[in-house]
């Protein structure tokens, strides 16, 4: 309050507790999937096919394993990543910048630069309006001058 009003606030924020734990849940479900397969697999004696079926479910699970586990990894860069913005401005002075003199003098002050960067920019144009000019009469007066003729 000392330093000054608030002009604008902006909060937002995810939750993702909710998530990580359903994320944790379902990773160590699919870890002892995972572990059930490899049992059966190493005990399974059968045929070609079944083997082949419990591989190819093995290899599954380990994909959703994995990337259950990059979401988690995700979501834990992501809250210790926190970044809090604050914005402060500086209200104007009430007086000119040299203390001691009146507004009104710093007005005519400023009011006398302004027109001296305007009279400077004027001048500084006439290098190439001057050229164009040129130009641009001398193809008028020829244009004239062919009509005349013709």
């Amino acid at each position: 309050d000392q330093l000054g009003r608030v002009e604008f606030v902006n909060v937002s924020a995810q939750d993702v507790g909710e998530e990580f734990v359903d994320l944790s849940a379902r990773a160590a479900n699919a870890r002892r999937l995972e572990e059930r397969l490899i049992d059966v697999l190493g005990t399974r004696t059968g045929k070609l096919q079944d083997v082949l079926s419990v591989e190819r479910e093995l290899a599954r699970i380990r994909e959703e394993i994995e990337r259950l586990d990059g979401r988690m990894r995700y979501l834990k860069s992501r809250a210790a990543l926190s970044t809090l913005s604050v914005t402060l401005h500086e209200p104007p002075p009430i007086v000119g910048d040299n203390p001691g003199r009146s507004i009104v003098a710093e007005a005519f002050r400023r009011a006398w630069r302004n027109f001296v960067a305007v009279l400077a920019g004027a001048i500084a144009s006439l290098g190439f309006v001057v050229p164009v000019a040129g130009v641009v009469g001398a193809v008028i007066l020829l244009a004239r001058k062919v009509r005349r003729t013709a």
